[in-house]
């Protein structure tokens, strides 16, 4: 693991500040109406994120050095991909609630404000217990390792649908709302009044809501959605902020890389969306590249430990990152899924 000992240099922290924010209200502003997101604007939008991301790349190292900007574009990489496991998993929760594509960013936005938030709560706690001691890297490279295991054995259930009614998140919002059954716009919650309006309708004659007394405000599947979407992210940083705190127990590096990751998420699920079938081999990618962290953090805390010197470099790490990548996406173009060939060329 490099040690950088960057700090927070008050530029620095301004300059990613500024990038940061500007960069999402452009988007916000850009995306404020209830519209499917098509795929070429989609594409576009993850390219605008790319190159942001790369110019502060830029900016650290013409101020801190190649390093630096390498361990940053390492954990960048890294956050990114991790994040595509994770967004195939927001894509079946979607499916499960039934969320029309328009209302789709609009709940995308509002979790990657939460896992802005947790992600600063999780960096600072994982940078903190590295200062205790090579042994907690030691447990942060069976965690990540753990993390590749589950992958690995749940590679043979991908059609199973789980039922998010029984989810953590799902439940709590039903213990501090009733809930309204239906998407009323891209409300997520309405009123008393609304849900009167609803069901003085026909339509809604047999809808009921949980309780017999008023309440102030009804949760709507939208919230529920919303609440499982949090959750499941929360579940995701215990195997992601370690797999990156890897790459540089700077906190700085740490989460500008994972911030400018996850800025971009929310266009890049719809180019996900329209491409999961052609991505097949890309979960193997992850699950390689997820044993390779295990191995560097478990290498440099054996060194520690034992004073050997075998060690790998914030290059080697790059290269290696960018390679098991590349190495996915052809695969997946290479060796394309053979169901459908199957399906059609069996006797009708």
């Amino acid at each position: 693991m490099e040690s950088t000992h960057i700090g927070f240099p008050i530029e620095t922290v301004l300059v990613f500040v500024c990038l940061s924010v500007g960069a999402i209200l452009i988007d916000l502003y850009m995306h404020r109406d209830d519209k499917v997101i098509p795929l070429k604007s989609a594409i576009m939008w993850s390219i605008f994120w790319i190159v942001v991301a790369f110019a502060f790349a830029g900016f650290l190292y013409l101020h801190h050095g190649l390093e630096v900007a390498s361990l940053f574009v390492t954990g960048y990489a890294l956050e990114k991909v991790l994040s595509v496991d994770n967004l195939f998993v927001i894509m079946a929760i979607f499916t499960w609630f039934s969320v029309p594509d328009k209302y789709r960013h609009r709940i995308l936005y509002w979790g990657i404000i939460g896992a802005i938030v947790f992600r600063g709560i999780f960096v600072a706690i994982g940078t903190s217990l590295l200062a205790l001691g090579p042994w907690v890297e030691v447990v942060f490279a069976l965690m990540v390792a753990w993390t590749a295991v589950m992958m690995l054995r749940s590679g043979d259930q991908e059609d199973e649908v789980e039922d998010y009614s029984q989810h953590l998140a799902y439940r709590a919002v039903k213990r501090l709302f009733p809930v309204w059954p239906k998407i009323k716009g891209n409300n997520f919650l309405i009123k008393q009044k609304d849900v009167d309006e609803e069901l003085a309708k026909p339509e809604n004659a047999d809808v009921t809501v949980g309780r017999t007394s008023k309440a102030k405000y009804y949760a709507t599947p939208l919230l529920l959605c919303l609440a499982v979407v949090e959750l499941s992210d929360v579940m995701f940083a215990f195997d992601s902020v370690p797999a990156v705190i890897a790459v540089s127990r700077e906190p700085l590096i740490v989460y500008s890389a994972m911030m400018f990751a996850i800025l971009g998420l929310r266009t890049l699920y719809f180019v996900l969306e329209a491409m999961k079938q052609y991505l097949i081999h890309l979960e193997k990618a992850v699950i390689a590249l997820l044993f390779f962290i295990a191995g560097k953090l478990g290498l440099n805390a054996t060194s520690h430990l034992f004073g050997h010197e075998y060690t790998i470099s914030a290059t080697t790490s790059l290269i290696v990152v960018i390679t098991v990548l590349v190495a996915g996406v052809l695969a997946s173009y290479l060796f394309p899924e053979k169901k459908d060939e199957e399906q059609t060329s069996k006797p009708a």
